[in-house]
């Protein structure tokens, strides 16, 4: 698990979000909650691809609530591995906020679990 990971408003165009992933080097960003009773989102490099690249949309007349997925497939900090390696292909995911009392703790990809988990045995 990454417990460092950026954050997007779900009203930030897409242009300011690759931006911010430019800035970080990283491949989704979460998207906030816009009141204590709203669930996270997420938005992947690969949203962005599919939703906007692929379909000649710009960048910067796209807002993030339009392509981000939600609510979002959490895991909990103590899943076995093996089962949210198990709950990843079942939903053909390839990667989730760990959620901690309804917060958001930190990302886990399967590359984190196959890298640290099989090598790390």
């Amino acid at each position: 698990m990454k417990t460092g990971f950026d954050t997007v408003d779900g009203m930030d165009t897409v242009e300011s979000a690759l931006e911010k992933m430019a800035h970080v080097e990283t491949k989704c960003l979460v998207v906030n909650r816009r009141h204590e009773h709203d669930e996270n989102g997420i938005v992947m490099i690969s949203d962005i691809a599919r939703k906007v690249l692929a379909k000649d949309r710009a960048a910067d007349r796209i807002n993030i609530y339009e392509i981000m997925s939600k609510p979002v497939i959490s895991v909990d900090p103590d899943m076995d591995i093996r089962y949210c390696a198990r709950l990843f292909t079942r939903h053909d995911l390839s990667r989730a906020p760990v959620v901690e009392n309804r917060e958001i703790v930190g990302i886990v990809s399967l590359t984190d679990m196959v890298i640290k988990g099989l090598g790390g045995r």
